[in-house]
């Protein structure tokens, strides 16, 4: 399996209670710097908190499947005992999926070693949306539980470019979420949610180059769409950025965000460097909880 992570045993487990607040909560991706998410989630499902609407991007959709069934400490432990394991990250992935996450190996191997609550994920008091990024289009479309096949979606939204092979659906070429947009607030606020939780993978002053990568169009050139949509997407991030930053400070929505500069790259293979950026993520909510319940008025 390879090296996990040290103290692997102390991450907190458990269920959330079936308690629901109203609100969304709002994940970035980020592939590995998702471990950041997942310890928040952690912190808040350890106090109940259990908004009724998640939507994900990426790395978020797959940190939004413990969140949705209150397993505490279940997306962590993935991460944390798999990440070498070559079938979840490394050859074997790239054998079966043709991309740099083995989702098959997820989806029925690891799932069977640590289940994911299926009854909770199926009940249809609290929803889950998905982003993924459409090919032909270029554009970021969204995806619900219920109304799709989750499991397919999720594998979408975490399809790195570059790196993988786009998911096939329906005869339409999807890639990761984040292609087309980072954080998927979009889907949250055009649903008029009065109470969103942002939680962010990526420290306040951290921007992204806005210069187009030529990388883009030798890649993708078929689909100018798509490639229109990646050159505006980091531009797109940075005024988004300041966007929540404005709304966090009027108390118009809710933003976690890292409390330090993250180090982790996009493909962290550091065990203790993942683990940290759990505990920074646990220890960041766990510091904000009362700002954040009363934010959400509970």
């Amino acid at each position: 399996m390879g090296k996990i992570y040290s103290r692997i045993d102390e991450i907190p487990e458990g269920k959330a209670d079936e308690s629901i607040t109203e609100g969304c909560m709002v994940l970035e991706g980020g592939g590995w710097r998702g471990l950041y998410t997942l310890g928040v989630l952690d912190a808040l499902m350890l106090e109940n908190i259990n908004l009724r609407s998640t939507v994900g991007i990426s790395a978020g959709a797959l940190s939004g499947l413990g969140y949705l069934t209150g397993q505490i400490g279940w997306g962590a432990r993935v991460d944390l005992r798999f990440r070498h394991d070559r079938n979840y990250c490394g050859i074997g992935a790239i054998k079966r999926d043709k991309g740099v996450t083995g989702f098959s190996y997820l989806f029925k191997d690891i799932m069977k070693e640590l289940p994911l609550d299926k009854k909770r994920f199926r009940e249809t008091s609290r929803e889950l949306a998905v982003g993924v990024t459409n090919m032909l289009t270029g554009k970021i479309e969204y995806h619900e539980k219920g109304k799709c096949n989750m499991s397919a979606m999720i594998r979408a939204s975490a399809t790195v470019p570059y790196v993988s092979r786009p998911v096939v659906i329906g005869g339409i070429p999807y890639l990761d979420g984040g292609c087309a947009e980072k954080i998927p607030f979009s889907w949250a606020e055009a649903r008029g949610e009065k109470k969103i939780v942002v939680v962010k993978t990526r420290e306040w002053a951290y921007t992204r180059d806005e210069d187009p990568l030529m990388l883009n169009d030798l890649m993708y050139h078929k689909y100018p769409e798509f490639v229109e949509s990646m050159n505006r997407a980091n531009a797109e991030f940075n005024e988004l950025n300041e966007q929540l930053k404005v709304m966090h400070e009027s108390g118009e929505v809710y933003v976690i965000a890292p409390s330090q500069p993250v180090i982790v790259k996009r493909f962290e293979g550091d065990m203790e460097k993942l683990g940290d950026l759990y505990w920074l993520g646990f220890n960041d909510a766990k510091a904000q909880l009362d700002a954040i319940k009363s934010y959400l008025g509970i």
